[in-house]
């Protein structure tokens, strides 16, 4: 009952439909159903667990497993779809879309070296000669 999301009464509002169709892209697959173990969790009880567990700040291994899987389950998930660069793909998508909508505030912006290289830098710097020697 859980694994399709029946009875989650909040997961509507932590990942709502117009959310999922932006993320849903954006997830490798899970694993195939009729393979050994567990029934696999859907990508979107998986998620809404892991906003979850965020959200809440419980320890993964307090998910309540009436949701649907296990702490464990959304942790591994987590990692796998940080690993894949999922996180990353997400961020510049949802940066594209409201940029796209006119809803970022470029006035608020900074950019620092730690973040964009610096153009027309040196390409000939090299370490000092530590020697001691004088060159």
């Amino acid at each position: 009952m859980a694994r399709n999301m029946r009875g989650w009464g909040m997961a509507k509002l932590l990942v709502s439909d117009e959310l999922w169709a932006v993320v849903e892209p954006l997830l490798p697959p899970t694993r195939p159903t009729g393979t050994r173990g567990h029934p696999p969790v859907s990508n979107r009880v998986a998620l809404t667990g892991i906003i979850f567990v965020l959200k809440t700040s419980i320890p993964w291994e307090y998910f309540p497993q009436e949701l649907g899987c296990c702490g464990m389950t959304l942790w591994n998930r987590l990692r796998d779809w940080q690993q894949a660069g999922v996180w990353d793909q997400l961020h510049h998508t949802l940066l594209q879309r409201l940029a796209d909508a006119g809803k970022i505030d470029w006035s608020r912006a900074s950019a620092d070296a730690s973040r964009v290289p610096a153009k027309g830098g040196r390409s000939d710097w090299a370490e000092p000669d530590r020697s001691g020697q004088a060159g």
